[in-house]
C-alpha cells in the first residue's frame, strides 16, 4: 500500500487514538494466567495485539474478542496447554519476549517464530537471564527466533538488566511468579511500568522499591476488568502534527499520561509546544488525561540520558518536529533504536534527507539542525510502522505531496492512522493506493 500526503496542512478537531498497544499485550497475558473472568475494553486493535491473542488461543486459552471489548477466561499460572504448532508472534518483539518469560517455567514445549523482521532481532537480552534462572531455551545463532523452550521449574535469582528494557524485565517478572523463590530485578533507568501496575491489580506479591523489582511465586492471580487508555506512542504522531502544521489545534482524548511513557510531553513543552492537560484521571492504576495541543514555535534541545526510555518509541516522530524548530536537536544514548522492527536511526536519517532535512546519522541518534523547509519525495517505511506514521506526519508540512511506500505496516499498531488523518486533516490530505 502507498499513501500520499500532500500539504500544506492545517490540522483540527478532537479525536480518540486507539488502545495502549503495551497494556493491551499485557492485560491479554495478565488475564491469561490469572482465575476467573478478565474483561478488557478500549484494547488495541493493531496486529501486534492479534498475534498476542492468537497465540495464547493455541495456548489454550479462552478467549473471545469483539469490537469494544475482550473476555478472557484464565485458567490460572499453570493453566496453559502445550500447543500443536509453533506459536506465530507475527512482527510483535512484546509478544515474543514476555511469552518467553512465562512458558519457561511452564511443564511443555513450545516454539516461538516470527515473521522475517522479528526473526532478525536480538533475543539475548532475554534468553540469557532466563537461562540463569534454569530455563532451557534454544535459538539460532545470536540468539535469533525461532526459540524452542522447555519449559520446567525455575530458580529465583537477584539480576541487573544491564540494558533498560521493559519488554526483558516484564519477561523476568512473569519468570518469577514460576520460581521457587523471590526473584528481584534491579534497572540502571526506570523503563514504562506497566507490568508491574497491572500485576499489582491483579493481586500479585509484588513490590517496587525505587530501580528494584521483586516478585514472589504462587499467589494466585484473579479475573479484573481493565480499561485500555489511548495510547501515548499513538497520539505522539497527532501531537506533533498539531504542534508543527500552522493555525493547527486537536484535541485527544482520554490519553495514557503515565510517566514512565510521557517523556514526549515532557520534551515537547522543554521545545515550546503549547501542551495543556485537562481531566486528569485513573483507570485502573493508569493516569489518564485529555491532551489540547496548539501550533506553536519549537527550539532545538538535547535529548539523552534518563529521558530516552521514557520516549524512545517517539524519537523517529520527534525528528520530524526537529526539522521545524530553530536551531539544534541533538539526540543521544537511543543506540536502542538500532534494534526495532528496522534500524530507525538510519532509517529515519535517510527519508528526511530525501525531504531536504538538515539531519545527520550518530552513533547513538542523530542531530538535526531546522528549522527545515521540507519538500515533498517518495520515501519508503522501511516496513517500520513507526517511520511510516513519522514520514506522513513530515509530509504535512512538506511543499508538494509525499509519497510512502508499502505503508500496510502502518496496521501492526495503529490500524485507525489514517482514518484519523482525514478527520482531522480533511479527506483530500491523504490518499491511499495499492
Amino acid at each position: 500500500m502507498r499513501i500520499a500526503i500532500c500539504a500544506p496542512v492545517k490540522a483540527a478537531g478532537s479525536i480518540t487514538v486507539s488502545g495502549d498497544k503495551s497494556i493491551s499485550h499485557r492485560a491479554l497475558l495478565v488475564g491469561a494466567i490469572a482465575r476467573g473472568a478478565t474483561v478488557i475494553r478500549g484494547h488495541s486493535h493493531g496486529n501486534d495485539c492479534r498475534s498476542t491473542l492468537t497465540c495464547l488461543r493455541q495456548l489454550g486459552i479462552d478467549i473471545k474478542a469483539y469490537d469494544d471489548r475482550i473476555e478472557i477466561h484464565g485458567s490460572g499460572l499453570h493453566g496453559f496447554t502445550e500447543p500443536a504448532d509453533i506459536l506465530d508472534c507475527g512482527n510483535s518483539g512484546t509478544t515474543m519476549r514476555l511469552l518467553t518469560g512465562v512458558l519457561s517455567g511452564q511443564d511443555m514445549t513450545t516454539v516461538l517464530t516470527g515473521d522475517v523482521s522479528l526473526r532478525s532481532r536480538p533475543m539475548n537480552r532475554v534468553i540469557e537471564p532466563l537461562r540463569a534462572m534454569d530455563a532451557c531455551i534454544w535459538s539460532r545463532a545470536n540468539g535469533r527466533a525461532p526459540l524452542s523452550i522447555r519449559g520446567r521449574a525455575l530458580r529465583a535469582m537477584d539480576y541487573t538488566l544491564p540494558v533498560a528494557s521493559a519488554q526483558v524485565k516484564s519477561a523476568l517478572i512473569f519468570a518469577g511468579m514460576l520460581a521457587n523463590g523471590t526473584t528481584t530485578i534491579k534497572e540502571p533507568t526506570m523503563t514504562r511500568d506497566h507490568t508491574e501496575r497491572m500485576l499489582l491489580d491483579f493481586g500479585a506479591a509484588l513490590q517496587r522499591s525505587g530501580d528494584v523489582i521483586s516478585i514472589a511465586p504462587g499467589k494466585d492471580l484473579h479475573g479484573q476488568e481493565v480499561c485500555v487508555p489511548g495510547d501515548i506512542s499513538s497520539a505522539a504522531f497527532f501531537i506533533i502534527l498539531a504542534s508543527i502544521a500552522p493555525g493547527s489545534r486537536i484535541t485527544i482524548e482520554n490519553t495514557g499520561v503515565n510517566p514512565t511513557r510521557a517523556g514526549i510531553i515532557d520534551i515537547l513543552r522543554s521545545m515550546g509546544a503549547d501542551i495543556t492537560r485537562k481531566d486528569q484521571r485513573y483507570l485502573g492504576q493508569e493516569p489518564v488525561a485529555d491532551l489540547v495541543i496548539m501550533q506553536h514555535p519549537l527550539q532545538g534541545v538535547d535529548i539523552n540520558g534518563a529521558v530516552i526510555p521514557r520516549l524512545i518509541d517517539e524519537l523517529p516522530i520527534i525528528a520530524v518536529a526537529a526539522t521545524q524548530a530553530h536551531g539544534t536537536t541533538r539526540v543521544q544514548d537511543a543506540q536502542e533504536l538500532r534494534h526495532k522492527e528496522t534500524d530507525r536511526i538510519r532509517a529515519i536519517v535517510l527519508e528526511l534527507q530525501k525531504m531536504g532535512a538538515k539531519i545527520t546519522e550518530q552513533e547513538d541518534g542523530f542531530i538535526v539542525h531546522g528549522p527545515c523547509d521540507l519538500h515533498g519525495a517518495t520515501c519508503s517505511s522501511h516496513h517500520d510502522h513507526r517511520i511510516a506514521m513519522a514520514l506522513a506526519i513530515a509530509g504535512t508540512v512538506a511543499q508538494g505531496e509525499t509519497r510512502i511506500e508499502n505503508a500496510e505496516c502502518i496496521d501492526i499498531s495503529f490500524p485507525e492512522f489514517i482514518p484519523l488523518m482525514k478527520k482531522v486533516c480533511g479527506e483530500d490530505a491523504i490518499r491511499i493506493s495499492a
